[in-house]
Parts: structure tokens; C-alpha cells; sequence
């Protein structure tokens, strides 16, 4: 025994040497670590493999022979001791030597663990009183050594219990640097106070590690082992999750553990580490399970389950999927290297959290949180149902996991009817048919209409409010609308109340076409009531404005439900607008739409005969639509021509225009049109061809070949007619303006461009640089003036792609044009 011990003795020496040599601030601090812990787990092995104490001092054969057996082993204990208190003293964060030791002595049952844990809570007593008044200890090994520890509380030795309590208890006092004489080292056996202990002495970081040894433990071989620790993860996180980080981290170690072994024995306690973690970090661990791929597999769904499992938590549950929910998923594509394998691109998560609603909405914990969110999980779901719909390249229907949440939603919340009509409509299959997302959301909510559901008023306000705050995406706000339209119509007769009626007039003119469209169809049904509104002025306002818009559908509805109001408006209310409406008109009148361009033509003319009786404020608007009048009589559009000539036809009999206005015959000279108003134009409205030419030469540069032929034609005889009211500057003016046409692709244009400015030269040479005089011209040409005879012979019919065109000339068309200047 003798022999064994100095052997022992002389070992640890040597050792003790070797380290305290490497323990010095020019070795590296890693490499310095790794060397005195390798040496250290040597002289571990020298030391506590010896016998104990007892059988120690039997080897002698005299009470001398055992003082000295007892005092050489003591020595050896004391020279690894302080082996380590040298260590420590100069480094708190060599204490993680400390839980290395745990660990071997958990290596190998042969080595004597109340040994080995008397002295980690001397070394920990030391460093208490070391640390004691410092602000703050750096030590990042506590959590951890805190974690064997506890464990070791609890050994079924009570001797080795009580060494790792009283470690335990030092342990605590370094974390808060401070030597708390009133606490007892008894009564860290008690789990709930080394739980609340530990959560209160440890920061953050350091709980955080507490905790993730404890989970590591959960798969432990022993187990008693996992059952002790997963007894106080339990106890500290339900007091201290709110201090755990790295709660991603933790989810995901136990998905892992799932995955592996599904049936671990500790199955139920790493599910309820995320139940009790989701308590104080939903929106972390909710997070962290969305990041796993769809279809889920049993694992996450456990894992959602235990999410929800907890009725006070559930709310924050839902709130955290439904801020996913808001996320538009990506698109399938099929994978370029192999086409029958599909390619989940992100952002899938909002498709992950409809699965994830599919499991959680038919929990009993969550039946009062349902109740609570019903309107913002209707709509949520109804924007991915819509989402999904959108998405083509599936080859099945396990990706349209918002269809079966519509229907979980429905069951859980009392709609068992709903989803029984909608089924019947065939609604769940044509769901996932593009065309037939629109109509979808309409079926939905008609359907829920149609049974009344007890939560419309909630749903209601809910819809307002989405209105209000407005939404991103232009989907959404389509799907927003059909869905307020819808409810409206079911439970609120027209006119609606104000608060929804502005909603529509401020639609009316949103950045998506089709909530433009919507709005103004709703507002087109309150024609029977357009009377009882007091805001009419703003709706009809709202509509001209969106005559504006860039896209035809909505300006061809804008056009539609206006003429629809106007029908049933009081005369004045009308009358005090009707201005501003004609002016409207007039500016539709020469858009690229033909179906545009009828429509603004015939609802002016409609407009005249409507407000007839207001002649004195509307003939000033008419003389501005006169010119898109004249030119699209060429236009090829059979319809749109009918609507000028209907138009002209309202002007003579509402507004008294010349009767040369009248166009009867279909195929019309448009020249000798042009010749007979022109004519009759200066005898009624000769002060008007100043602004007459100016609207004209807006559309000397068209990009269609007709309009230039025409305003070319047009242009020459205003100029010819009205030279008397022209400067010389405006005159070159609208020279400039022909002159490219000289150059135009259509020889016809060219032919007819060089004509028109022989003409302005013409005027021009006419013309007198003195005021008095042109003011003299200009009156006595009303009297005296004379018709003039063709300019041009264009011989062109309405319709340019079919008809010939000809440009004759005759000797009369040679002479000099007289405006009979010698009578002034």
C-alpha cells in the first residue's frame, strides 16, 4: 500500500509540475488549456482510483504505519487539490476543469465519487470567496457544472447528494459574487429550489446552458438520469424560460431527436420543453417549426400540438401564424435537372403555417382563441386559399393545405352547414382552377351569408378595418372587397352607411384595376337610391376620375356606372355637374379604345339630350368635343362613327347647330363634311375656330394613319376660314406642327401636308401686321365672307383600310383663294 501511494505521490508531483510550468501568460491560452487538462485527467485517474480512506489505514501494522498511510494520503488529495486552487485562483474560467471531472468520474464506476465531489466543492468554495463584491464574474462554464450538479443533488448515495448540493450551493453564490450565508445547502435537494435557485443566480447566457445540458441529458443511457433531468428542466422553465435565448436553437436540437428516435423514451418531456418554452417565446418557436419542410412529418406535428397545447398561450400561438399567414408563398417550379421532382423555393413558410392551422384550429386548448381570431384566420386563409390556387405546377393536392384549414376553421367553429354547401357546390375542388379564385371567394362568402353566421359582426368590423388600413398587396385587397361586397349585399340594404360608402368612393380609383372594377359595379347597383345620398358630388367626382385610369376595363365600367347614376339622378344635382361630366367626356372621345371611344361619344350625346334645357353652359363644351367629332367620322370603327353622327344629330337639335351637322348617308364625303360645317361654322361660331384649330393640331401627330389624314384636312380649312383671326406667329406655329407630316410614311399625308401649308402660305400672305386693320378684317369677314369650294378632293371614305383615296386637281384649284379682302 505503501509502495502504491508514494508511486501515486511521486505522479501527481511530477504532474503538478508540468502544469503549473505551461501556467504562464506567453503560452496560448487554448493550447495551455489542452495540455493541463490532459495532464490533469492522468493524475484523476492516479488519484481517485486509490482505496478509500479505511482500507487505506488497515494496511498497517502499527498506529504509526497508519498515521503515515493516512497523512501520505491526504497529501496526494491535497496536491491535486491545490493543483487546482492554483489554476483557479489565477483563472475563474478554469473552472470548467471542474466539469470535466464530472465527467470522468461518470466515465468509470470505479472512481470514488464523494471524493471527487468534496473536492470540486472546496475548489468551488474558494473561487466564492475570491469573486465575492465583483461586479461580475467571467466564468462561462457555471451553467453547465450547474447542470451536473443538480443532477448529482440527487444521487441515490446521500453522502454524494449532500458534497454536490454544498457544490451546487457554492456555485451559485460565484454566479451572484456573493457569499449568501442564509441560504442552506439542504435545501438544494428539493427540486423547486434548485430550480428557482438556479434560474434566479444564473444570467441569461448562462441558464441557457443550464437548460441545454439538462435537454442533452434527456438521451442519456441512464434512465434515472434523463428522468431526473428532464423533473428540473420542467420545474426551471416554467419559472425561467423568459431567460432562455437561443430558443431556436433548442427547438430545433429537439426536431432533430425526434427525427432520430421517434420513439425515445423522453419523448413527452422534449415536447414539453417546447410547450413550456412557447409560454414566454411563441413567436421564436413558432418561427423555428415553420422553417421545416411541408408535408410535416409526425415529429413537427407533435411539436405543433405541444405548441398549442396550452389554452392561455394558444392566442399568442395564432397571432404568430397569422403574421406568417400575411407572407405570399413562392411558386413550384420543377427542378431543371430533373422535371418530375418538384423544388420548394422560399418563402414557404405561410404554407407550412396552413398545415400547421389544420392541426392546431381542432385542439380543444385552442377553441376560445379560434373564437377569438375567427375574422383574421378567416381572411388569412382566405388570401392563401387564394395564393395556392394561383400555384399551377402541383401534382397533387397536398400543397393547398389552406383549403383544409378553411375547413377546420369552419368545423371548429360551429359552420359544419358551411362547408357541407360549399362542398355540394363543388367549391374545394375548383378551388385549386386559376380562373376560378375570384368566383371562390365569392361562393365563400356568399355561402356564410346565406347561413347566417353568428360571427358577421365581428367579421364585419374586421373587413372594415382590413379596408382602412389598407393592405399591400393589390390580391389582397381584390379579395377584401368581394368578400365586404358580399356581406354588405346579404345584410344591409342600399344606400349603405357612409362609413362603407366612402370605402367604395376611395376604391374607386385604387392602383388595381380589378378593386376599381368592383367598386364601381357596387356603386352602379345604388342607381334606385342615388338620390337619398348625401354625397353624391364626391361619388360622381370619384368616377371622373377614374376616366383617367391606364387600364380600359376600368374606364369602360367607370364610363357604364356613371351613365347608370346619371339615369336616375335628380336634374339639380346633374346640372350643377354636368360640365364637368361633358369635359370628361370630351377627353375619352379620342382614346386609342375603340369601344372607349363609342362609349364616351354616345354617353356625351345622352348627356346633351339629358340636359338639353341647358344649353347657355353646355354649347361652350360641346364646340371642345367638335373636333374628335369631325375627325372620327374616318374612323374604321363602324360604332364609333354611328356615335358621331348620332352626337352631331343631338348638337342641331338640342344645341340649334347649323343643319349641315346632320349626317344621314353612311358613306359620307368626309371632305366635303368637313367643307359644309366648316362653312356653317364661321356663320354661328366664328369666334370658336381659333380654339377649334388648337384642339385640332393635338392630333396632327397620331400614330394613326386616319387621324393624320383627317386633322391634316381638317387644320387647312380652319386656317383657310379663319385666317382673318390668326397673328402671323400662330400661323408659323401651326406650320411647324404640319411640316413632318411632308415626310410621313403614308404618301397620302405628304400629298396632303404639302397642300395644307400652300394654304397657310396663302393665309399668310393675306394677312396685315396692323391691328387696326386685322380687327377691321376680322369683323367685316363675318359679314362678307364667302363658302369656299373643295381644297383638297379627298375622296376618302369612312372606312381607310378598304376604301381608294384620291387627290385630284382641277384648274379652279389653281387659282389664288379670295376671302374677299377687296370688300373690307
Amino acid at each position: 500500500m505503501a509502495t502504491s501511494l508514494w508511486d501515486t505521490y511521486s505522479g501527481i508531483l511530477s504532474h503538478q509540475a508540468m502544469i503549473l510550468s505551461v501556467n504562464s501568460s506567453f503560452v496560448d491560452p487554448v493550447l495551455q488549456f489542452e495540455t493541463q487538462l490532459k495532464i490533469l485527467k492522468s493524475s484523476f485517474k492516479l488519484v481517485f482510483t486509490m482505496p478509500n480512506l479505511k482500507e487505506v489505514k488497515k494496511a498497517g501494522n502499527s498506529a504509526d504505519d497508519e498515521e503515515d498511510l493516512k497523512n501520505l494520503y491526504c497529501s496526494i488529495l491535497n496536491i491535486y487539490k491545490n493543483t487546482l486552487l492554483i489554476l483557479v485562483s489565477k483563472d475563474l474560467y478554469k473552472l470548467q476543469i471542474l466539469k470535466e471531472m464530472i465527467a470522468w468520474m461518470s466515465e468509470d464506476s470505479s472512481f470514488l465519487q464523494e471524493r471527487v465531489l468534496v473536492m470540486i466543492s472546496q475548489v468551488l468554495r474558494f473561487a466564492s470567496k475570491k469573486v465575492k463584491g465583483c461586479e461580475n464574474v467571467d466564468a462561462p462554464c457555471l451553467g453547465v457544472l450547474a447542470a451536473e450538479l443538480s443532477l448529482l443533488c440527487f444521487h441515490t448515495d446521500p453522502s454524494t447528494a449532500q458534497q454536490a448540493s454544498l457544490g451546487l450551493y457554492h456555485l451559485l453564490s460565484i454566479a451572484q459574487c456573493q457569499n449568501d450565508s442564509e441560504l442552506q445547502p439542504n435545501i438544494l435537494q428539493d427540486k423547486t429550489n434548485v430550480a428557482q435557485r438556479v434560474g434566479q443566480a444564473l444570467l441569461p447566457s448562462l441558464l441557457t446552458d443550464f437548460v441545454w445540458s439538462l435537454l442533452m441529458k434527456l438521451s442519456a443511457p441512464s434512465y434515472t438520469t434523463a428522468l431526473e433531468a428532464a423533473a428540473i428542466l420542467k420545474v426551471t422553465l416554467e419559472y425561467y424560460s423568459y431567460k432562455v435565448i437561443m430558443v431556436t436553437k433548442i427547438v430545433n436540437i429537439i426536431y432533430m431527436q425526434l427525427c432520430e428516435n421517434p420513439s425515445c423514451l423522453m419523448k413527452q418531456a422534449m415536447l414539453q420543453v417546447i410547450a413550456l418554452l412557447t409560454r414566454t417565446s411563441p413567436k421564436k418557436v413558432i418561427f423555428q417549426l415553420m422553417e421545416y419542410p411541408s408535408p410535416a412529418n409526425t415529429p413537427l406535428i407533435l411539436m405543433w400540438k405541444a405548441a398549442g397545447s396550452e389554452p392561455s398561450v394558444t392566442p399568442y400561438v395564432l397571432k404568430t401564424i397569422l403574421l406568417i399567414l400575411k407572407g405570399k408563398p413562392k411558386e413550384i417550379q420543377n427542378s431543371l435537372k430533373d422535371p418530375t421532382k418538384f423544388s420548394l423555393k422560399a418563402n414557404m413558410m405561410p404554407m407550412a403555417a396552413s398545415q400547421a392551422l389544420c392541426v392546431l384550429l381542432s385542439l380543444g386548448s385552442c377553441k376560445k382563441a379560434v373564437a377569438q381570431f375567427f375574422p383574421q384566420l378567416l381572411m388569412a386563409i382566405m388570401f392563401q386559399l387564394f395564393y395556392s390556387s394561383s400555384v399551377r405546377l402541383v401534382t397533387d393536392h397536398r400543397f393547398f393545405y389552406a383549403q383544409d384549414a378553411l375547413r377546420t376553421l369552419l368545423n371548429c367553429s360551429g359552420l359544419h352547414e358551411v362547408n357541407m354547401a360549399l362542398k355540394k357546390k363543388n367549391c374545394w375542388d375548383e378551388f385549386s382552377q386559376e380562373l376560378f379564385g375570384h368566383h371562390g371567394v365569392y361562393l365563400i362568402a356568399k355561402t356564410l351569408s346565406n347561413h347566417n353566421f353568428p360571427q358577421f359582426p365581428e367579421t364585419l368590423h374586421y373587413l372594415y378595418k382590413l379596408s382602412v388600413e389598407g393592405l399591400q398587396r393589390s390580391e389582397d385587397n381584390v379579395i377584401t372587397v368581394i368578400f365586404l361586397t358580399e356581406l354588405l349585399n346579404s345584410f344591409f340594404k342600399d344606400p349603405l352607411p357612409e362609413e362603407f360608402l366612402a370605402l367604395f368612393i376611395n376604391w374607386v380609383n385604387n392602383s388595381s384595376p380589378t378593386v376599381s372594377k368592383l367598386s364601381l359595379q357596387k356603386i352602379a347597383s345604388m342607381a334606385p337610391v342615388i338620390n337619398q345620398i348625401e354625397n353624391i358630388s364626391s361619388i360622381l367626382l370619384s368616377i371622373l376620375h377614374a376616366f383617367h385610369s391606364k387600364d380600359k376595363t376600368v374606364i369602360s365600367q367607370a364610363l357604364l356606372t356613371l351613365r347608370g347614376l346619371l339615369r336616375k339622378l335628380d336634374k339639380l344635382t346633374y346640372s350643377s355637374l354636368c360640365t364637368k361630366i361633358a369635359s370628361s367626356y370630351c377627353h375619352l372621345m379620342d382614346h386609342n379604345n375603340a369601344d372607349i371611344r363609342c362609349m364616351a361619344i354616345q354617353h356625351f350625346g345622352q348627356l346633351l339630350q339629358d340636359m338639353s334645357q341647358y344649353t347657355w353652359m353646355l354649347n361652350p363644351v360641346a364646340l371642345r368635343g367638335l373636333v374628335p367629332l369631325i375627325l372620327f367620322l374616318e374612323d374604321p370603327e363602324i360604332r364609333v362613327v354611328e356615335a358621331c353622327k348620332h352626337t352631331l344629330e343631338t348638337c342641331v337639335n338640342k344645341l340649334h347647330w347649323p343643319q349641315s351637322f346632320l349626317l344621314n348617308d353612311q358613306h359620307h364625303n368626309f371632305e366635303r363634311v368637313v367643307l359644309n360645317l366648316c362653312n356653317d361654322l364661321l356663320m354661328s361660331h366664328g369666334s370658336y375656330i381659333i380654339h377649334l384649330i388648337d384642339d385640332t393640331l393635338g392630333f396632327l401627330g397620331s400614330t394613326q394613319v386616319y387621324l393624320r389624314r383627317s386633322s391634316v384636312i381638317l387644320i387647312g380649312y380652319l386656317a383657310t376660314l379663319g385666317g382673318h383671326l390668326l397673328l402671323k406667329d400662330e400661323l408659323q406655329v401651326m406650320s411647324k406642327a404640319v411640316e413632318p407630316l411632308r415626310r410621313d410614311e403614308d404618301p397620302v399625308i405628304r400629298k396632303l401636308a404639302d397642300t395644307t401649308q400652300k394654304l397657310f402660305k396663302k393665309v399668310a400672305y393675306k394677312l396685315t401686321s396692323s391691328n387696326v386693320k386685322q380687327s377691321f378684317r376680322t369683323v367685316f369677314n363675318f359679314i362678307y365672307v364667302k363658302k369656299l369650294k373643295l381644297l383638297y378632293k379627298y375622296n376618302w371614305t369612312n372606312n381607310p383600310r378598304n376604301s381608294p383615296m384620291e387627290i385630284k386637281e382641277t384648274k379652279d384649284d389653281k387659282k389664288d383663294l379670295k376671302y374677299n379682302e377687296d370688300t373690307l
